[in-house]
């Protein structure tokens, strides 16, 4: 299927710093915070680069006064059936900006296995 001449959506055609550009307008521009979807894209990539994990999702992900905080789920350990893969959740801090500070394996876990709930919990 030829796909040159299929027309792009304008944002995909721009490079990152003219976006960036065109975004300064933003409220949040003073403090040269990203959108919080490229907080997520930065601290899986970073996450990724640092551990070697693939990043298969993102459970947990909040603004705090001193950046953000987020809980990111990484296949460890592949098995076969792919519900017995060991699991893991790692607890990751980032500036302002988006630069990953901080982070630790908080949780280990069968793919395949529900947290445990306390009684009379939710």
């Amino acid at each position: 299927m030829n796909t040159e001449n299929t027309p792009q959506p304008q944002s995909s055609q721009k490079s990152h710093s003219s976006h960036k550009k065109q975004n300064g307008t933003r409220s949040d521009a003073a403090n040269d915070r990203p959108a919080p979807i490229e907080v997520l894209r930065q601290a899986r990539a970073q996450l990724a680069e640092l551990t070697g994990l693939a990043p298969q999702s993102v459970s947990s992900f909040e603004q705090t006064a001193d950046g953000w905080s987020l809980d990111v789920e990484v296949l460890e350990l592949p098995r076969v059936p792919d519900t017995m893969s060991l699991m893991a959740s790692y607890q990751v801090d980032l500036d302002p900006r988006g630069q990953l500070t901080g982070y630790r394996r908080v949780r280990r876990y069968e793919r395949g296995r529900a947290d445990a709930r306390p009684p009379g919990g939710r």
